[in-house]
């Protein structure tokens, strides 16, 4: 075990992840598996679905990431009108130098925040695929890069609600997790009835501190690529997603872009849980946030009742886990 310790030196990452936990339960009650993966996308350097009904924290969740890494942080309202422009910005004319200039629009940010991203329709939910894959935005032929802290936060009601769009297949495949946000049990909402009672200023997390600095987050993510992983786990990656593509029960499979993710995101998980080396609990953990926004059930399967988690759990079983 020394020799693991001792390759990679975690102790201010594990220190800044039990701080981030302390902080974010100051305002945030239960959730501890959407927390883990709020966390594990931010140092992965990825983007975030979360879907749940109103009222269960989807937007406190975003905010108060935000407000303890005091980056730069923007907020997206989607609505039905909503122009690709307003997102990504526009050129404008200036009568001054009698040319026209690049006004950047609100996603040029560290952490932005979509509400109801599925309120827009596709022409502006289409918006976002170079910027979220690329990292750039290019408007009449000119790149604009975004800074190297930038992680789209995206959340969405249940697709069943009314005056909701369907996201794109391509653009489902650029988040890196959806986290599913149900209610609160009883016992979690009286201590959230309790937190509102007792603390001034909860609507604005006055009372949250800054936990790390954005400097900080980029230096610690660049520790993250030496987290060791076995050529047998790259195989089990490359195996699990494979048999999305095989599954009589699904028409969509992931693509490789769901191995990627799931290979880096094993890696923060794992320096999260302080350990310089992925396991295949990693993997299997993280397997269902990163798939199951990505594929898709057959006809057949939708009317048999067949959930999501069921396929997740069978996947799992079908492929032997290494050693």
């Amino acid at each position: 075990m020394s020799e693991f310790t001792n390759r990679i030196d975690l102790k201010a990452f594990s220190e800044k992840i039990a701080q981030l936990k302390e902080e974010a339960h100051k305002a945030l009650v239960g959730q501890e598996q959407m927390l883990d993966l709020l966390l594990t996308a931010f140092f992965t350097g990825g983007h975030v679905l979360i879907e749940g009904v109103p009222g269960v924290a989807k937007t406190l969740s975003a905010r108060l990431l935000a407000t303890m890494t005091k980056a730069d942080f923007k907020r997206i309202q989607f609505t039905p009108d909503l122009m690709p422009s307003d997102i990504l910005g526009t050129s404008v004319f200036n009568p001054k130098s009698t040319s026209f200039e690049f006004k950047a629009g609100p996603v040029f940010s560290n952490l932005v925040l979509i509400d109801e991203i599925n309120r827009a329709p596709a022409k502006t939910q289409s918006a976002l695929f170079e910027v979220m894959e690329e990292g750039q935005v290019t408007n009449d032929g000119t790149v604009y890069p975004m800074e190297e802290l930038f992680m789209v936060m995206a959340t969405q009601n249940p697709i069943e609600q009314e005056g909701t769009y369907r996201l794109p297949e391509a653009q489902l495949d650029r988040f890196l997790f959806k986290i599913n946000v149900g209610y609160p049990s009883t016992s979690d909402e009286t201590k959230i009835l309790a937190l509102q009672n007792q603390t001034a200023g909860f609507k604005k997390l006055a009372f949250i501190e800054e936990v790390i600095s954005k400097e900080e987050a980029i230096a610690l993510k660049k520790n993250l690529k030496d987290i060791l992983v076995k050529d047998s786990l790259l195989q089990y990656i490359a195996e699990l997603i494979a048999q999305t593509r095989n599954h009589p029960s699904l028409y969509l499979g992931a693509s490789p872009r769901a191995s990627i993710d799931l290979l880096n995101a094993s890696k923060a998980y794992a320096a999260m849980k302080g350990r310089d080396f992925v396991t295949p609990d990693d993997i299997q953990f993280l397997l269902r946030p990163i798939i199951e926004h990505r594929i898709q059930l057959t006809p057949e399967a939708e009317l048999q009742g067949i959930s999501m988690e069921e396929i997740s759990q069978q996947i799992v079983q079908q492929v032997e886990v290494p050693n």
